[in-house]
């Protein structure tokens, strides 16, 4: 019995060690988990502007207000070429990784996505 009192604390001193790691880690998840949904948003907009470029007059400029309109991220450098019948828009956003506690840990990443589409006649 008097052994039981000895060892009581010990789930405590485990719980305080190896919490703060796990928070770490579920941060880290959850900044991965923004960095995936800014991929996929740039990939939206690449898409967007290329179909907006591909139907207007003048595609450069018709591409980067729809790939701005498109998502919720900015600000967005969008890049647009027409060549050989086909317009292709790069767009390109610099992620900010700045979660708690893992922010200063990982550098921030630049996201970019292109997509290419026929030209079609006004």
């Amino acid at each position: 019995m008097n052994r039981c009192r000895r060892d009581g604390g010990q789930a405590t001193v485990e719980l305080a060690l190896g919490l703060p790691l796990v928070c770490l880690l579920a941060a880290g998840v959850l900044q991965v988990g923004l960095v995936a949904r800014h991929q996929l948003a740039v990939q939206e907009a690449a898409r967007r502007g290329a179909r907006a470029a591909a139907v207007a007059a003048a595609p450069a400029g018709a591409a980067g207000q729809a790939a701005a309109a498109a998502v919720g991220v900015a600000p967005l450098d969008v890049a647009t070429v027409v060549a050989g019948g086909r317009v292709t828009v790069t767009v390109s956003f610099v992620d900010r990784t700045d979660a708690p506690l893992v922010g200063w840990l990982l550098p921030d990443v630049t996201l970019t996505a292109s997509a290419t589409m026929l030209l079609e006649p006004p």
